[in-house]
């Protein structure tokens, strides 16, 4: 399977290994990791949920663009859910390509639309406080926590 959603470490190595082959002449990686400082606050760590069956669905989806976009690329996500500390590898992408410009294109596409379309939320724990943040990219907040099933379906 190319893509997953997990609770154990990410093996960059193992991500690598399913895109590589003989016909690629480029592979990019991408390694999102939890940072320290978010907008000025010290983040202690993270805790990352998903709707794993339609995640993993999402993620599929994702290389099928990709794939449709720019043909003769390989794609491997693997995105972590469950309590990161700092530093911990939260989601890496793994893109193999005959050239250079698709693979880095291909790894950029993958990564905002992750942001985008995949149901996975996370709860930024701070020195003085705690809070769920509604999707990836920041734009919707739930004031009581997680999301609600309607908000599934935006």
């Amino acid at each position: 399977m190319n893509c997953e959603i997990t609770r154990d470490p990410i093996k960059i190595e193992e991500v690598y290994q399913k895109v590589v082959r003989r016909e690629a002449g480029a592979v990019t990686t991408f390694i999102g990791t939890v940072r320290e400082l978010t907008h000025g606050k010290k983040t202690l760590y993270l805790e990352y949920e998903a709707y794993e069956a339609m995640a993993v669905k999402k993620l599929e989806q994702i290389i099928a663009e990709m794939k449709e976009r720019w043909p003769g690329v390989q794609a491997a996500i693997s995105h972590r859910i469950g309590r990161l500390e700092i530093s911990d590898i939260a989601v890496a992408i793994a893109v193999s390509s005959p050239h250079r410009p698709e693979a880095y294109e291909a790894n950029r596409y993958a990564i905002e639309r992750i942001k985008e379309i995949v149901p996975i939320w996370k709860k930024e724990h701070w020195e003085d406080g705690e809070e769920w943040i509604g999707n990836q990219q920041g734009t919707k907040e739930y004031a009581d926590g997680k999301p609600e099933e309607a908000d599934l379906n935006e």
